[in-house]
C-alpha cells in the first residue's frame, strides 16, 4: 500500500489526460519548457556581467523640448473630497 507501482502512475495519467486533454497538456509542456529555457537563459547572462564593475547611471540629457514640457506640467496633490 504504501509503494507506487507503475499502474497508480497509469491510471492517473489516464484521468488527467481525460480531464485536461491532450491538446491542453501539450500547450502546458511547451509553456513549461520556454519558462525554464528562459529562467536558464537570464541565469547564464546574470552571471556573465562583472559584479566589480559598478553600475553606471544613465547621463541626463538637458533638451529644450523636455525642458519645455516640464514646465508646463502642473504638480498637484488630490485630495478625497468629504
Amino acid at each position: 500500500m504504501g509503494s507506487v507501482s507503475i499502474w497508480h502512475w497509469l491510471i492517473v495519467l489516464l484521468v488527467v489526460v481525460v480531464i485536461f486533454g491532450t491538446k491542453k497538456l501539450r500547450n502546458i509542456g511547451s509553456d513549461l519548457g520556454s519558462a525554464v529555457k528562459g529562467f536558464k537563459d537570464g541565469m547564464r547572462d546574470g552571471s556573465a556581467e562583472d559584479p566589480a564593475s559598478p553600475a553606471q547611471p544613465p547621463a541626463q540629457v538637458a533638451n529644450s523640448a523636455n525642458n519645455a514640457a516640464l514646465q508646463d506640467t502642473i504638480d498637484v496633490q488630490a485630495t478625497e473630497k468629504r
